[in-house]
């Protein structure tokens, strides 16, 4: 991750007056379930853009958002994890795209986040089955928001 100048956010840092009765990632076996994910900044502080894509946010702006899921997420799975080589593969990733009801292009908004996985797990442990739907709203009007799940080593 160094090589591509990627940093790791902080613990998410909630606004006032929410509350999050879930774990971020769950473990069981040889799983692990990771919850949806916004962007988040260095500091854990939500990172927009925020809005609808087709509206507020440019595709352009999507697909950066859905790489800082892909960060936040990674973060999850190290706080969890303690190493993130311990992730033998991803298997199922979960995007969702705020957008505007005639937006098509979702799946190249969710590629953010599945670019950045195989240039970090390359194509063996990288590649994985996806959605990637657009949807009315989501959580802190964030423009992207993505879950996984992924296969661990002890």
């Amino acid at each position: 991750m160094e090589d591509l100048g990627l940093v790791l956010p902080g613990p998410m840092r909630l606004p006032p007056g929410v509350q999050l009765p879930f774990a971020w990632v769950r473990v069981r076996g040889d799983r692990a379930y990771v919850s949806g994910h916004g962007p988040l900044n260095p500091d854990g502080s939500l990172c927009g853009p925020f809005g609808k894509v087709g509206a507020d946010v440019t595709p352009e702006e999507g697909y950066e958002a859905a790489r800082g899921c892909a960060l936040s997420v990674l973060a999850s799975l190290k706080r969890e994890l303690g190493d993130l080589d311990r992730v033998e593969a991803w298997l199922v990733v979960h995007g969702l795209v705020n957008t505007t009801p005639d937006f098509g292009g979702t799946a190249g908004i969710i590629n953010g986040f599945s670019d950045l996985i195989l240039d970090l797990y390359g194509p063996e442990a990288g590649n994985h089955a996806r959605t990637a739907p657009g949807v009315a709203t989501l959580p802190l009007n964030h423009a992207v928001f993505v879950g996984a799940e992924v296969e661990i080593r002890p």
